[in-house]
């Protein structure tokens, strides 16, 4: 009796010792946490804190994957965390993953994280090539995925090489083309500059519109085997259920949307599709394992949910949300118009104070100009004072010397000259005095001009350094005026006094004017997005035609062939589906049997 009371007390003991919680590492697509988890914790309760501590409200696209022999599975809600088959050891790591993707990214994702989440998941897959995509688009999404993480183009700052670390296109593109880094570099940046304007949550989404529509976004691929063991892959995504050939992943052979499907089950590794019409017989398909049908069965019932879910009324939450959303949407573009307005004064204050400290060194260099004229009119006036007066005197001078000769041709004229030699020799004499006293006068004639001439010329000089003197001062008058005028522009993009006035007037009231102003702005929006889609397909052809000369054709993969297949015919995700939907679900399962 003594050795069964021991052996109870050594059980409970051990039971006591049993850890009651254990560590689980969440890793998303940018980060890594860690929670403490209790043993008797469901998926729901692991799932519904993961969400919380992201802020994640629009659950029903996420789920926590983990792997189990090669095959991808997903935490179960309604089941505890550690009676799935789980690795033991510590910490159980889980992936916080997109399981469902929406028809259409713009309408049905809401909250900014989740168009994050979507926007890494889509863009690893696509540089992971687990879809394919075209090289000019991927140039293209590689443009909008550098400017959600570096913001609008500065060319100062984003100079040549500052994508040289980046990972931004698949290796199969890069390995087509004989281009180097640099040109690809080139190529995105030409596009990059183009998405000036656009915040970081408008890139990301206008990377998943562009996403959106390439063949395998979206589309689970498995291989199976129909009835007569003809080997298939089928493909499960937001629109249906797809038949592919294994050797073409981006045109379906068979489409069955899900509103043509009533019923999906599985027993073993059968699957059974029973048709909307019930008239219509059930088709069966092979799967390669078990636990690949219990994968794809929850994909199936996601999806299909999804789906009858987007065709009826927004549910209260998610009306709220995308209220929510809207109100943030507003608030966010009312923000950036202001910062916008903000910007654009500062640069123009900027501006105006350049332009100040430009014309003030304009008038210095003229005051510089106008004094040194001064000096120089002054030494030239100086200078021409002194000349007349020397002139002046010398006038004086001849005139002087003109009247003494007149006295000594008068008095040779009174002397009598008794002999002909004499009066010969003084008529002679005479003569000679006359022509020295004609010269004497028109010399002291044109002294006298020359004297005028530099009086006015001196007149000219004084008026001119007068002049000189009155725009000397009214430069001084202006530059002292603007100093101050400068002084307080040069602070002005330090202090911004008046943009404090503005941000204080602004209000985040949402009234009638405010929301008539941004619905006509979203319906401008709508026109430019329309001419923008145009002139971004034309640039896409562009770039095609531009480096298709650079290719490498034997590199070229076969779903690079099939694609520039489809696009010869003109053939895209959406038409293609449109077409094999045309026929009628009996002709189709029927075309499924026969494959």
């Amino acid at each position: 009796m003594a050795g069964a009371i021991a052996s109870r007390m050594s059980f409970s003991s051990l039971k006591r010792k049993q850890p009651k919680t254990f560590t689980v590492r969440i890793v998303t697509m940018d980060a890594e946490m860690e929670f403490s988890c209790e043993v008797k914790w469901k998926g729901k309760d692991l799932f519904d804190l993961v969400c919380r501590t992201l802020g994640l409200r629009e659950t029903w696209f996420f789920g926590l994957q983990y792997t189990i022999k090669d095959t991808v599975a997903w935490l179960k809600m309604d089941k505890k965390v550690l009676d799935h088959d789980v690795p033991t050891e510590e910490p159980v790591t889980f992936h916080f993953l997109a399981k469902f993707y929406p028809e259409n990214a713009e309408e049905e994702l809401v909250q900014e994280i989740t168009q994050h989440l979507f926007f890494l998941q889509v863009k690893k897959q696509i540089l992971d090539e687990k879809i394919y995509c075209p090289p000019e688009a991927s140039v293209l999404l590689a443009s909008y995925a550098v400017q959600a993480k570096y913001g609008d183009y500065d060319p100062t700052v984003h100079q040549r090489g500052f994508l040289a670390q980046e990972e931004l296109l698949p290796k199969r593109v890069i390995n087509l083309y004989q281009m180097t880094p640099e040109m690809w570099e080139e190529r995105i940046t030409a596009w990059y500059a183009e998405h000036r304007g656009r915040a970081r949550d408008e890139a990301e989404m206008e990377y998943l519109k562009i996403a959106q529509d390439l063949e395998m976004y979206g589309v689970n691929y498995f291989a199976i085997r129909n009835k007569k063991g003809t080997e298939l892959l089928l493909g499960v995504d937001a629109l249906g259920l797809h038949i592919y050939d294994p050797e073409n992943r981006l045109t379906p052979k068979i489409s069955f949307p899900w509103n043509e499907i009533r019923n999906i089950s599985y027993s073993d590794k059968e699957f059974t599709i029973k048709p909307l019409d019930k008239k219509i017989d059930v088709f069966k398909f092979n799967s390669s394992k078990l636990r690949v049908n219990k994968l794809i069965l929850q994909l199936c019932i996601g999806n299909h949910d999804l789906f009858m879910r987007r065709r009826k009324a927004d549910s209260l939450e998610v009306q709220q949300m995308k209220a929510q959303a809207r109100e943030e949407k507003a608030r966010k573009q009312m923000e950036r118009q202001r910062l916008a307005r903000e910007k654009q004064m500062r640069e123009e204050a900027e501006r105006t104070r350049d332009e100040l400290e430009r014309r003030l060194l304009q008038l210095k260099e003229e005051a510089t100009m106008a004094n040194e004229a001064l000096m120089r009119s002054e030494e030239t006036a100086d200078l021409l004072a002194e000349k007349a007066q020397i002139t002046e005197e010398e006038a004086k001078l001849l005139a002087q010397k003109a009247a003494e000769a007149e006295q000594e041709m008068q008095r040779i004229k009174a002397t009598a000259i008794r002999t002909e030699e004499e009066k010969r020799l003084m008529e002679q004499k005479v003569l000679e005095a006359e022509m020295l006293a004609l010269k004497m006068a028109e010399e002291s004639e044109r002294r006298a001009k020359e004297a005028d001439q530099l009086k006015q010329d001196l007149q000219e000089a004084r008026e001119s350094e007068r002049r000189a003197k009155q725009k000397l001062l009214e430069i001084t008058s202006k530059s002292s005026y603007m100093q101050p005028m400068n002084s307080g522009m040069t602070a002005l993009p330090a202090d911004l006094p008046s943009f404090n006035l503005i941000s204080e007037s602004l209000s985040f009231d949402f009234k009638d004017t405010d929301m008539k102003r941004l619905s006509m702005e979203i319906e401008k929006e709508k026109v430019e997005y329309m001419e923008k889609s145009k002139h971004l397909q034309e640039q896409l052809n562009e770039l095609k035609t531009e480096i298709e000369a650079l290719k490498l054709k034997e590199r070229e993969t076969a779903l690079d062939i099939l694609h520039n297949e489809n696009a010869d015919r003109g053939n895209s995700k959406h038409n293609t589906i449109k077409k094999l939907t045309l026929q009628s679900t009996k002709s189709r399962v029927a075309f499924f049997e026969e494959l």
